[in-house]
């Protein structure tokens, strides 16, 4: 049975579509179209309580019962378990992409999200401060990331659900208005990642 993807075309959203092309699970879409508000409907809010995109409901879950997973974190972790894919089972392996993965769930996500709403208001007064103080630490961000790529391939050495979390940020970085090309170790990384036939076709299915 496949597994029911509730998103849009973000980079939360992408994720999710790229580690399920990844693991080669099958999956339906079912678009949730953030820009009309359909995240606050009832359905919707029985498998994402926190009226946010991306939500999963594996029909095959734990014992052969649907399960309802939201937050993409979890659901990478989640796929990571259900398929022994992308996810160490040695601890010492685990951690790296914990971490990884962690960091972007707190920082390089929700830092270029505030970007992402400063640099589209209209007034300069409204966004001078709040723009100024996201893309240099969107930046710091980037910087991290180029320092780690330099001594490793992938985020936590071999390919893992941190690079597909990470990706789907780094996606965005024209509109973080990042040039690639400042942090080469970071550009060799994406290009790698986006040259993958399975990564690709997760970019490229219809989220909206």
């Amino acid at each position: 049975m496949s597994i029911d993807l509730y998103t849009f075309n973000t980079p939360n959203g992408r994720k999710i579509s790229v580690a399920l092309e990844e693991m080669a699970l099958p999956y339906t879409v079912h678009v949730v179209n953030i820009t009309r508000d359909e995240q606050f409907k009832p359905a919707f809010l029985d498998i994402s309580p926190n009226n946010k995109i991306p939500a999963i409901v594996d029909q095959d879950g734990p014992g052969g019962a649907p399960l309802s997973v939201f937050e993409s974190g979890a659901i990478l972790l989640y796929l990571a378990e259900k398929t022994g894919k992308f996810m160490p089972k040695d601890l010492r392996a685990r951690v790296p992409v914990l971490e990884w993965l962690m960091f972007q769930m707190g920082g390089f996500g929700p830092m270029p999200g505030q970007v992402h709403h400063f640099i589209a208001l209209e007034k300069e007064e409204d966004r001078r401060y709040g723009l100024s103080r996201y893309s240099k630490e969107t930046h710091r961000l980037y910087g991290v990331m180029n320092r780690r790529l330099e001594k490793h391939e992938y985020f936590a050495g071999q390919l893992s659900i941190a690079d597909f979390a990470i990706l789907g940020w780094a996606w965005r970085h024209e509109r973080h208005q990042v040039d690639l090309a400042e942090y080469p170790h970071v550009k060799r990384w994406y290009e790698a990642m986006m040259a993958r036939p399975a990564t690709r076709r997760g970019f490229e299915v219809a989220l909206s």
